[in-house]
Order: structure tokens, then C-alpha cells, then sequence
């Protein structure tokens, strides 16, 4: 058997990063070089992943440090504007490293590959740089893309995320307590995932995200203006025939239930619905921010670049 690609986790204490390390330990071509974390050095991984039986220690690397270790494949878990020099580190002294970065940092830069396999994995050519997607992102482009070409105007989503998409830092976003019998609706207008799905599929989109008290799982209700009225069954249609083949895809009747997506690696479209005169539809899609909206994409974009089957390690069928 060929040597495992080593794998180093940079941000590793955040929700994210654990699921990221348990996917990389049950993955039979991969090995975890380094997990990072300020917060976490000097600690057991095992003692914090269930799951994860080595005898690795959290790392507190610095930028150079990281580029030095010289291993296959750097994953970025870090907040929004902190990857830059790593990525810098890591092209200076190890130039044949592949870098996944899950922050939104790179997804509107030219040369870096947008990994959404289910959409763009056609557009995957050996490319060194990823930039995963966002998670709020990766449903609305999945709820629009099959009707893309038949749209008259931007698609409104109105999106709910469980908190731990806030991340771990303390916000009102993650505040439980206030979160408690609430929706806290913000950024309604012009919120970045707003921008990228804009800038991804090439038509204007409208987004206005939600926080909801759950701890994880994405609803996105998406309502689509068409050129020419569809009937129901044609628009579901098009999606099972856009998404077949597609493991982590499953198209439903009725509208998916984030409670039924929730700590599994698939994304559920269901619910469609068309108003009278045939033109205005609107679908519901749900996915697990933390594994399809993040760490399960991550895998399939390493397991692409590293010439693996895009599955590997990703729980498939009824698990996924």
C-alpha cells in the first residue's frame, strides 16, 4: 500500500475542526500530521474527539512553523481574515502542498479553486489551492442551480442556521440564552454569503440569514421567479435529473426537516412548491453546517485533489 498523505488541521478547537479530524482519522490514505490550536496546546486529541485513538497533541504552530512541516495537505479552519500568511508560509517552503482554506478569504480569488464537487468538481484541474465554500452558501447554490437557466429575476433565500455556525467565540450569535425562544435575524442585506453565491453561479441573489436556538443544521427556503410557468412535477424533475448520481444529494417531496440533517454529511431538497400561474416555485433545502456546509466539502475537495474517490471517509446511503 502507497504511503498515507500526512494532513495538518490549523484552527482545530472550533466545532468544524472536530468533525474534520474525525473524518481524517477514519480515512484509510490519510494521516494527521499536526492539529493547531493556541487554546488546546499541549493536550490529547483523544481526550476532546471521540473517535480519535492516536497519541497526537494539540500544536500551537507558528505561520512559518506550519509551512515548514512540509506535509501533503494544510487545512485552514481559522476566522474570516487570518489565513493570509499562513498560505504565504506554506507556498514559500512547501509549494506542492495542497491548502483547503474553509474561511471565505479565497473565495473570490482568481487561481484558487471553488470546491462545490455537486457544481464545479468539472472545473477541478490539479489546482494546489482550494477555497471551501460557505455553508450558507452551499445550500442556496444547490437549491438554485437546477432552475438557473430559467430564472427572470434574483432568487430571495431566507435562510436558518443552528448557532454553532457563529463558531465558538461568544456572540449574541451563540449567546443560548438569548437565543432561547428567538430568531435573531442580521446582516439582511449584502452578508458575504449573499455576495458569493452571487459571484459563483453569475446572477444576483438575495439572502437574509437567521440564527436559530438548534445547535446545527441549515434550513434554506429559496423562492424562485421563472421565465415560462413549470408544473410541479417538472421542477422536481429537473432536480432528480441535475442531482443524479449524486450520493450526498437527496431530493424529497415534502419540504426536509433540519432535524433529519443534523449530524449527517448529505444535503435533503424537498418542497416544491409552485404558486398559481406556474412562474413563481419555491424549494427548501437543508444540510449540517458543520459537515456538507464545511468539513464533509473539505474532504471531497482533499480526496479530489489527491486523486482519491471523492467519498472516501464520507458516510454514504441512509448514514450520509
Amino acid at each position: 500500500m502507497a504511503a498515507k498523505k500526512t494532513v495538518g488541521l490549523v484552527g482545530a478547537r472550533g466545532h468544524t475542526g472536530a468533525e474534520l479530524i474525525r473524518l481524517i482519522a477514519r480515512h484509510p490514505q490519510l494521516e494527521l500530521g499536526f492539529v493547531s490550536s493556541r487554546e488546546l496546546v499541549g493536550q490529547a486529541v483523544s481526550q476532546h474527539i471521540d473517535g480519535f485513538a492516536g497519541d497526537l497533541h494539540y500544536e500551537n504552530l507558528s505561520h512559518e512553523e506550519v509551512g515548514a512541516r512540509g506535509l501533503d495537505a494544510v487545512i485552514l479552519a481559522l476566522p474570516n481574515g487570518k489565513s493570509e500568511e499562513i498560505v504565504a508560509s506554506v507556498q514559500a517552503d512547501a509549494p506542492d502542498t495542497v491548502i483547503v482554506d474553509l474561511s471565505a478569504d479565497h473565495r473570490f480569488t482568481e487561481g484558487w479553486y471553488y470546491g462545490l464537487p455537486e457544481l464545479t468538481r468539472g472545473r477541478y484541474a490539479g489546482q494546489r489551492l482550494i477555497s471551501n465554500p460557505g455553508c450558507y452558501a452551499t445550500a442556496m447554490q444547490l437549491a438554485i442551480a437546477p432552475m438557473l437557466d430559467r430564472l427572470a429575476g434574483p432568487p430571495q433565500c431566507f435562510g436558518v442556521s443552528g448557532y454553532s455556525g457563529a463558531g465558538t467565540t461568544p456572540s449574541d450569535k451563540n449567546d443560548v440564552d438569548k437565543l432561547r425562544d428567538n430568531l435573531m435575524p442580521y446582516a439582511l442585506a449584502d452578508h458575504l454569503h449573499e455576495r458569493e453565491v452571487s459571484r459563483h453561479l453569475g446572477v444576483p441573489v438575495e439572502f437574509m440569514p437567521h440564527v436559530a436556538p438548534h445547535f446545527r443544521g441549515i434550513t434554506m427556503t429559496v423562492n424562485l421567479w421563472l421565465g415560462q410557468p413549470l408544473k410541479v412535477e417538472d421542477i422536481r424533475a429537473s432536480y432528480r435529473a441535475r442531482y443524479a448520481g449524486e450520493p450526498l444529494i437527496r431530493i424529497l417531496d415534502e419540504a426536509p426537516w433540519v432535524s433529519h440533517v443534523a449530524g449527517r454529511h448529505g444535503v435533503e431538497i424537498g418542497g416544491f412548491t409552485v404558486a398559481p400561474g406556474g412562474k413563481r416555485v419555491v424549494v427548501v433545502a437543508t444540510l449540517d453546517n458543520l459537515l456538507k456546509g464545511a468539513a464533509t466539502q473539505a474532504m471531497q475537495n482533499l480526496n479530489l485533489a489527491f486523486g482519491f474517490d471523492e467519498f472516501t471517509s464520507i458516510p454514504i446511503g441512509e448514514d450520509a
